[in-house]
């Protein structure tokens, strides 16, 4: 058993990561709404919620383009 399989919030996370390693070809200011709409175009509402409820942008697991992209994900509150 993994890390993520014990914290499925730290999936997502991974998961996210994993999207901006795919977007670090790309300048910040394409890559940042890239990886936004990747996720609201293919994670599930709930994965949304869920992303957003256990991560802040200064949280230190999270890729810092994954950080930038949050306030562009569906169904952040600042």
């Amino acid at each position: 058993m993994t890390e993520t399989d014990a914290d499925p919030t730290l999936k997502l996370a991974h998961m996210a990561r994993q999207i901006a390693d795919f977007f670090k070809a790309y300048p910040e200011e394409k890559a940042v709404p890239g990886i936004a709409e990747h996720i609201n175009k293919f994670w599930s509402k709930r994965m949304r919620e869920d992303f957003l409820a256990a991560f802040r942008q200064d949280d230190p697991r999270l890729d810092a383009l994954v950080a930038k992209a949050m306030p562009k994900i569906k169904g952040w509150q600042a």
